[in-house]
């Protein structure tokens, strides 16, 4: 896997992870309301699924991770197939988050972005 494909999947993963965090533990924090499009009586209702969402993003990111340190410790087949399965996942959510609401075209976009990239990258 070379360098561009590596660099990217490691913003990938902190991205993953960074927004699992605010999911997970800043969904009350009415900064993030426009992020989280929760509105503040709805908080509770909601925690269940912003809570499980968050944490799903973390995996996610660290199994991004985790691809590139296999690929580092000489597991190239095995990292570069986790790399791509994470990657190929979070264009489909992506799109799931597109056709479910057509307005966050803008969240869904930013989210297949970054994955396109790395696949993109690997296959030079």
């Amino acid at each position: 896997m070379n360098t561009a494909a590596q660099v990217l999947t490691i913003v990938e993963g902190l991205v993953l992870i960074g927004v699992g965090v605010l999911e997970a533990f800043a969904f009350r924090n009415q900064r993030f309301r426009r992020l989280f499009l929760i509105r503040p009586e709805d908080t509770e209702t909601v925690r269940l699924w912003v809570v499980n969402a968050g944490f799903s993003d973390i995996v996610w990111g660290v199994g991004a991770l985790s691809g590139v340190v296999l690929v580092n410790l000489g597991q190239e087949q095995v990292g570069r197939a986790l790399v791509i399965f994470v990657s190929i996942a979070m264009i489909v959510l992506g799109f799931v988050l597109l056709f479910t609401e057509l307005g966050l075209w803008k969240t869904a976009a930013t989210q297949v972005l970054l994955p396109v990239l790395v696949l993109v990258a690997m296959s030079f």
